[in-house]
Order: C-alpha cells, then sequence, then structure tokens
C-alpha cells in the first residue's frame, strides 16, 4: 500500500473529539456534483439531506466536485452551484476539492489493482459496448460488460493496438455477488461485471474515484440519490480490492417532475435561478423540499439550521416526492 492511501487509511481512523465513539467511523457525510449544469431541486434536496445526515450525528459535511470530464464542464458552473448551497443556508468544512486535482491518487489506486492482478485491457469501443465513466448512474441490463476482452491473447491485443483501437482498464470482477447494508433501502445485493476504472483516453473512471476520494476524505456516510444504489456493488468491491474502508450508504428517495421521469432542466423551472426569475425566493424552495421530506407544515419557511431540530432520518419518507409548481 502506497504511503499516500495509508495514510488516507489511518486519517479515517482517527478519532475526532465530539463525533463517534472509540473504534468507530465518524459519519462524516459529502456531497459531490458534477459542475456540468447548474444544479435542480432534486439535486439540492439531496444536498439537504446529506447535510442533515451529517450535521445531525455533528460530523463533518464536505463538498467534492466531480469534474473529470473536461469535456463537459462549463465555465461559472462550480461557483453557480457553490452559491446555491450558499442561499439554502448549507455550510461545508474545509476547502471545496477536485477530482482534476487529484489524479495522481488515482492513477496510485490503478497501479495498485494492476499489480494485484485485477485489471485487464478493454478494446471495446462506445459504441460496442454502453458504458460511460461521465454517467454514475445504476447499472442496467444493457451496461453490464459480458467480458468481450477478458482472455485477449498478447497476439489479438497486439492487433488491435496496431489497428489504432486504445484499450480502457477493467475490474476482472469474477461475478463476484456484493452485498451490503443501506441505511434506508434495507439488506443490498447485486452481481458485479467488469467495470472501468480508467477510460481509453487515459482519464480515471467515476466508479474509482469515488471510492478513493471518500476513502481519503474520510467520508463515512455516503447519502445520494436512489438511482445510485445499483452502482454501489462495483464501489464495495473496489474498497475491498484496496483495502480501503468502507463507508455506509442512505440512498435517498428522488424527486420527480410530474411525468413520472426523473426531475431534470427539461421540465421548466427546476433552479433556484429558474425560481427567482418567477419570483420566487431561496427561502421557499427550501420551505417546498422541506415539506416533501414531512419536516414542515403548510405556510411555514424552517431555516436549514431549523429542520436540524426536527431531523429524524427514521421518519424520512421512503417514496420519491413529484415536483409539480
Amino acid at each position: 500500500m502506497s504511503d499516500r492511501v495509508e495514510s488516507a487509511h489511518r486519517n479515517t481512523e482517527d478519532p475526532a473529539p465530539g463525533t463517534r465513539a472509540p473504534g468507530t467511523r465518524a459519519p462524516d457525510g459529502r456531497f459531490a456534483p458534477s459542475p456540468t449544469g447548474p444544479l435542480h431541486l432534486g439535486n439540492l434536496r439531496t444536498a439537504l439531506l446529506a447535510w442533515l445526515f451529517a450535521r445531525s450525528a455533528g460530523a463533518r459535511f464536505l463538498v467534492r466536485l466531480e469534474d473529470l470530464d473536461r469535456s463537459r464542464v462549463r465555465p461559472g458552473i462550480e461557483e453557480a452551484q457553490l452559491a446555491d448551497l450558499r442561499a439554502l443556508g448549507l455550510d461545508w468544512d474545509g476547502e471545496v476539492v477536485r477530482q482534476s486535482e487529484r489524479m495522481d491518487l488515482y492513477a496510485e489506486a490503478i497501479a495498485r489493482l494492476d499489480a494485484g492482478g485485477h485489471l485487464y485491457p478493454c478494446y471495446c469501443t462506445r459504441a460496442e459496448v454502453r458504458a460511460s465513466a461521465s454517467a454514475p448512474h445504476g447499472i442496467s441490463a444493457a451496461d453490464r460488460y459480458p467480458g468481450t476482452c477478458r482472455h485477449l491473447t498478447a497476439a489479438r491485443r497486439a492487433d488491435l493496438e496496431r489497428a489504432g483501437r486504445r484499450p480502457s482498464l477493467r475490474v476482472r470482477a469474477e461475478g463476484a455477488r456484493i452485498a451490503f447494508e443501506d441505511r434506508l433501502l434495507g439488506p443490498q445485493e447485486g452481481e458485479v461485471d467488469d467495470f472501468v476504472v480508467r477510460r481509453n483516453d487515459g482519464t480515471p473512471a467515476y466508479q474509482l474515484a469515488v471510492v478513493v476520494d471518500d476513502a481519503a476524505q474520510g467520508v463515512g456516510e455516503v447519502v445520494r440519490g436512489a438511482d445510485l444504489a445499483g452502482s454501489t456493488p462495483r464501489q464495495v468491491l473496489l474498497s475491498k480490492l484496496l483495502s480501503l474502508p468502507e463507508p455506509r450508504y442512505a440512498h435517498v428517495p428522488l424527486v420527480l417532475a410530474p411525468d413520472g421521469s426523473r426531475l431534470a432542466k427539461r421540465h421548466g423551472a427546476v433552479t433556484l435561478a429558474d425560481r427567482r426569475a418567477l419570483g420566487e425566493t431561496p427561502a421557499e424552495a427550501l420551505a417546498w423540499m422541506a415539506r416533501s421530506l414531512d419536516l414542515a407544515g403548510p405556510g411555514e419557511r424552517p431555516s436549514a439550521a431549523g429542520l436540524l431540530a426536527r431531523w429524524d432520518p427514521t421518519l424520512l419518507p421512503r417514496e420519491p416526492a413529484v415536483w409539480s409548481p
């Protein structure tokens, strides 16, 4: 294990005063958006929940920008996202972390996986396999890799490279079945396919980066949207292969559009900037989030800090909320 990763591992086990009992991990939380577009009310509701989980436990709350896909990062979006969090009254600890500034950490993890015999090169194109490192959602049957390149001979690999194919790197998962306990969804289990940890352009994939970052930052509880539950077995497997501490998970209900699909910009005025343009304040947007979480009644406008006094994660609604302006 490298000095860098060893240090990250030790830091997650050194108790911070007042946050946990000896021998347990702090329930430090985080919100990790991609600066590719404005946050909509569903994104912000998830940020609020992650903040409530962490702050109610007396733990740290961190912000990390997942900006590895530089082709999709848009100028000014990072600043707008952070401003939206502040407008809702959400604070965070320490400096904002950017994945694009942590490439050496990911390279070390990939080298360790490779040295352990856990990786192999894959020459499949995106047209041949629907696998995107920039779209970290649940794993559908269509996204599962069938193992096409797992047993290629050296001669066949050489032929593909002479033809101009550049390989990605995939984990040799061996069909592992991974179980984990979700704080809201209960016991979960899934089979892990041979997923990408480094794209064919050399960029670390989401699945690897998120595991390395959560361990290095000492994140003890990952609170995120329920649409990401399907990718969690991959991340648990990576934690095991890298001998990194595994966080707890809480996959929270999404916000849906009136048509039942996940809320998105195409559904109209769904960002704080949109709502401001219609004369609605961030406090009113926060009040809608609070009502959707059964934390406020009609006409109430509690602050984020005020919601902490009402927060009980056991009473959190398990069904998605529907946004209907």
